[in-house]
């Protein structure tokens, strides 16, 4: 009977920690993206490996922030945006509040880090998207010449822009795929094709696992 009575009282917890997950409190929800935000922030500020401490923490803030403000904007935006999808002038209304706190973030960082600490916080926002996929391209096209190389690169860097903005790591991976069509079209306009020997990286190479 005590032991009839124990394993209903542990299928009652289960069913109750089963049940918490499933339909987690706001307060839950809170503490499990806080939890998120501030891992990746930890792991874009041991990258940096900033020794001063104040700096470190306006650093911390102002990613922590755009983590918020970005969920916020996608929280209200991205309905709309679907719903606007073919309406390009409805889209750019909308995306122009994106933009601005895009730009503000870049100034804010820009306050505390050099240019070159500015880029590496935007590579490790899109997991490095920008040197993985513009080394399959030099391996792909072992012979480009400086300035197609230089094309790739810039192509690479708007993509990263637009990406550091997504919503999630999907999201971001679609910038980059839609970029790799950009430089494969500017590619065989130059008369330029890839060895048959050499493929480029499929397009969610690079972005970690949840």
């Amino acid at each position: 009977m005590k032991k009839s009575m124990l394993i209903a009282v542990i299928a009652l917890f289960s069913i109750a920690a089963s049940a918490a997950e499933t339909n987690p409190t706001p307060a839950q929800t809170e503490a499990k993206y806080t939890a998120a935000i501030e891992g990746r922030t930890a792991d874009i500020l041991k990258s940096l490996a900033l020794a001063d401490a104040d700096q470190t923490a306006k650093v911390h803030a102002a990613i922590i922030a755009q983590y918020r403000a970005l969920k916020a904007w996608h929280d209200e935006n991205d309905a709309p945006l679907k719903a606007a999808a073919k309406d390009t002038n409805a889209v750019a209304q909308i995306r122009a509040s994106l933009k601005t706190i895009h730009d503000a973030f870049i100034t804010r960082l820009s306050e505390s880090l050099t240019p070159a600490q500015v880029e590496q916080v935007k590579d490790k926002l899109t997991y490095g998207k920008v040197q993985f996929t513009f080394a399959g391209y030099m391996t792909a096209y072992p012979n480009l010449a400086d300035e197609h190389k230089q094309k790739i690169m810039e192509l690479l860097k708007l993509a990263r822009e637009e990406a550091m903005d997504g919503g999630s790591a999907e999201e971001k991976t679609a910038v980059f795929q839609k970029c790799k069509g950009k430089i494969n079209n500017y590619l065989s306009k130059q008369g330029i094709h890839p060895e048959k020997k050499n493929k480029l990286p499929p397009p969610e190479a690079g972005t970690p696992a949840k």
